[in-house]
């Protein structure tokens, strides 16, 4: 029984962990554009929101328990590098101020309507700093209180929604592939694979706390914590998916998505609605902020082997995320797609690799292939986001065979991989054979 209620605790709290603004935020909107090909476009959500994360997790369980432990896989200072880029992607540059600015349009905003975003960010981050600065208890709070009244709020949206629709799912905008694609691209946006590598050491360490010191007892209750979340998490994503498409929206070219959900609430709770998505919205947003701000400060703080306290951290962290957050959701998830098309497909291909090959291939030479056969085109994506275009780059970079799913790394990382593979076993027989 004990152990039961140890794997609720621990996967309701990285459920929400995981599930925070742009997890609230994008499902509706991929279902307004999926239409009829809603199951298409929960197909391809769920692969990069739901199921890339529990990999992450996994390929952390595997490698040891901590993030450094799966890069390591590749190199110390890799390790150590995207490490920082991710940190500070998940933290104080992008996911935080966002969890904060989707707080202020859609939790207060509707109820405040004078509320300035300045107050709106001071309130938000405020609670935040006072829920992070002592992270001994932030798995149990979240996973104990928060969570249970979020997922009661949302499925009673949801489950509504679904028994009385507004009205049938539009045509949509698009083919069947646009709507997985959509919805496979867009689960870039929840930045959850990113997180689930960083996630995965906060519940190990909770776990070991409860008691379960063995590997086989933490592992057992890590995987089964993070089979529950991705449960929660499909019901949650594929259900506001549906409502997106049966919204009866009117579709336009500027769908602000925060307006989106509020017109989906209001029309399935009538004022109700008004009531219970600022509830989710602050409740999903909050227990993602104080996760993700409590893992800014401890990576850093032993990144800087304590020279600049796990306190200071936190508080420059909500500081920088408090002033950033008052540009909006929609300009921060605009300005976020050239970093995040950069450093996702680097971490996925990390986590997928080690899944796959961990067990047979111990060698790192690999694995550092994998890495920078991603990286290598990666970078062609983030110059071209950012206003840089290699004409000739691009064109080869599209001409990848599965380029038009988003999945132009798989076979560069592929090839970089078998090569540098081929490389170790030549080095390893060439060493063998001086001896």
């Amino acid at each position: 029984m004990r152990k039961i209620t140890d794997i609720t605790t621990l996967g309701f709290a990285l459920f929400a962990m995981f599930f925070g603004a742009g997890n609230l935020l994008l499902p509706p909107l991929i279902g307004l554009a999926a239409g009829q090909y809603w199951g298409l476009a929960i197909s391809g959500f769920g692969l990069t929101g739901i199921l890339l994360p529990f990999l992450g997790v996994l390929s952390v369980v595997n490698s040891g328990e901590t993030f450094e432990d799966l890069a390591g896989r590749v190199h110390r200072t890799v390790a150590l590098v995207l490490g920082a880029v991710i940190m500070l992607g998940i933290g104080p540059l992008i996911a935080i101020p966002r969890t904060a600015a989707t707080t202020y349009e859609v939790g207060l905003l509707p109820t405040f309507p004078s509320l300035s975003p300045i107050w709106g960010s001071v309130l938000f981050f405020v609670v935040t700093y006072v829920l992070s600065i002592r992270p001994s208890k932030v798995v149990d709070v979240i996973g104990n209180f928060l969570t249970p009244v979020l997922l009661v709020l949302l499925l009673t949206l949801i489950i509504i929604g679904i028994l009385y629709p507004v009205s049938d799912p539009g045509t949509g905008t698009g083919t069947p592939v646009a709507a997985f694609t959509s919805g496979f691209t867009e689960g870039y946006q929840t930045l959850d694979v990113l997180a689930s590598v960083i996630f995965a050491g906060i519940i190990i360490t909770a776990a070991r706390m409860k008691g379960y010191t063995s590997l086989k007892e933490k592992n057992q209750i890590v995987i089964s914590a993070g089979l529950m979340a991705a449960i929660f998490l499909l019901l949650i994503y594929g259900g506001l998916v549906i409502l997106g498409a049966t919204s009866g929206y009117s579709t336009g070219n500027d769908i602000k998505r925060a307006e989106l959900l509020l017109f989906i609430s209001n029309k399935i709770l009538g004022g109700y609605g008004t009531i219970a998505i600022s509830l989710s919205i602050a409740l999903a947003c909050l227990t993602t902020a104080i996760a993700l701000t409590c893992a800014v400060g401890t990576f850093f703080s032993t990144l800087f082997k304590n020279k600049i306290s796990y306190e200071v951290i936190v508080t420059i962290c909500c500081l920088l995320s408090g002033i950033l957050s008052i540009t909006g959701v929609e300009y921060i998830i605009e300005v976020a797609y050239p970093f995040l098309a950069f450093i996702y497909p680097i971490v996925i291909t990390l986590v997928l690799y080690v899944i796959i090959f961990g067990k047979k291939i111990s060698s790192k030479l690999p694995y550092i292939g994998a890495v920078a056969g991603t990286t290598l085109v990666s970078t062609v994506y983030l110059l071209a986001g950012l206003g840089i275009h290699l004409a000739g780059a691009e064109r080869l970079v599209h001409a990848i065979p599965l380029a038009e799913y988003e999945l132009w790394w798989v076979l560069p990382s592929f090839i970089f991989f078998l090569l540098f593979w081929l490389i170790d076993r030549f080095k390893t027989k060439t060493t063998k054979d001086t001896v």
